[in-house]
């Protein structure tokens, strides 16, 4: 089994008087973590899945009384797939606030946030954790570093959901399934969208501009959709775990792009089953966008599991000057320039290396790149 780093920060906060909730996209191995995390456990924690009906009745509009009743001596309570029972946060601070020793661990996908359960309700009372696809680090540690080494160039074509990456011979029909499937489920469910076409359009248009400056007043053209609405279901892919945004970086210069962004996704393979295309490395002209969605995607997952929260920006001028990816972390940025090909020539602006001198720069190619993703602080 691989082990995920995400399990002694999830320990570490056993012991506090909260609930610990862990979030994340479907199918990436919340039920399989909260599951071993609990394997030796006696006696074994109860368990809720809040896909069945009885469950979500008995765990909807109840009261501490009832909830005392229900849980009796259990002092482990488990609430898989959470985001499926109605007023779920405020029956976890139910059992946070009256129930004195019994620990909650609530699990969910992105409806969480969606449907706003349990912000509000358990303000001041949980810890939450987010569980991403594997990270290398994780792959690193269960295959060994020579081996991922070299299924590098299949991470970023086939990404890293768990399914895949166990299921080596059956990746493309997975992902494909994977994608039309659950990709899109929490939205239609809580969002009542009409025209999930033109969702679908939408990921799709962000998908080819990988690694560009995005215009929603461009997306809005290409999908038919109002520049409101493209603006909203963009927000609503980012609380999904499908795609992130990076904005600009701006300080010193009027030349400097203020308010552009740029759309990542969470795992290259959601984004190469999006627009249909895994064909190998040497047969595509995206390169350099996947080389940049794998990195700023895994080094993402690094800082979580690290428990580092730093601000993440690219940069980019009037003139066209251009850096990938910043980090500002502890009063200090650090700013990197991605080059697949180690033999091209790269470099980070003369206007940029001007105005932030004290900016920790590096070129990250496929010879150095492990100093970039293992190395979280001290770049």
């Amino acid at each position: 089994m691989i082990i995920r780093n995400i399990t002694p920060l999830i320990l570490r906060r056993v012991e506090d008087n909260k609930a610990i909730i862990l979030i994340g996209p479907r199918q990436v191995g919340k039920t399989t973590l909260l599951k071993t995390l609990f394997k030796d456990t006696y006696p074994p924690p109860l368990w809720f899945n809040g896909d069945e009906v009885d469950v979500r009745e008995k765990l909807s509009n109840t009261t501490s009384t009832r909830l005392r009743n229900l849980i009796g001596h259990h002092k482990i309570i488990v609430i898989d797939e959470a985001q499926r029972i109605e007023n779920i946060g405020l029956t976890i601070k139910l059992i946070v606030d009256n129930l004195e020793g019994v620990k909650v661990f609530a699990s969910g996908s992105s409806a969480f946030e969606l449907a706003n359960r349990i912000n509000e309700p358990l303000t001041g009372r949980k810890w939450e954790f987010q569980l991403y696809p594997f990270s290398w680090q994780e792959l690193q540690t269960h295959y060994g570093e020579i081996d991922e080494r070299r299924l590098l160039e299949e991470r970023m074509i086939f990404g890293s959901y768990p399914e895949i990456v166990t299921h080596p011979g059956d990746r493309q029909a997975r992902l494909q399934q994977l994608a039309d499937s659950y990709l899109y489920k929490d939205i239609l469910t809580w969002e009542q969208i009409k025209k999930p076409d033109r969702l679908e359009r939408l990921l799709q248009a962000i998908a080819l501009q990988l690694g560009q400056q995005v215009s929603y007043n461009e997306l809005a053209r290409l999908t038919g959709l109002d520049h409101s609405t493209v603006e909203r279901y963009v927000l609503l892919l980012e609380k999904s775990f499908i795609i992130y945004r990076l904005s600009t970086f701006s300080r010193n210069l009027r030349s400097e792009l203020k308010k552009s962004r740029k759309i990542y996704f969470y795992d290259n393979g959601i984004r190469n089953a999006i627009i249909n295309n895994f064909n190998p490395l040497t047969l595509r002209n995206d390169v350099g966008a996947l080389w940049e969605n794998y990195l700023i995607s895994e080094r993402m997952k690094s800082r979580s599991h690290a428990n580092i929260k730093a601000n993440h920006y690219f940069w980019r001028t009037h003139a066209q000057q251009e850096i990938d990816y910043l980090e500002e972390y502890d009063g200090q940025l650090r700013a990197w320039e991605f080059k697949w090909k180690s033999s091209g020539r790269a470099r980070i602006p003369k206007t940029f290396i001007d105005n932030y001198p004290q900016a920790i720069t590096d070129i990250i190619t496929p010879d150095n790149y492990l100093n970039f993703l293992n190395n979280i602080i001290n770049d």
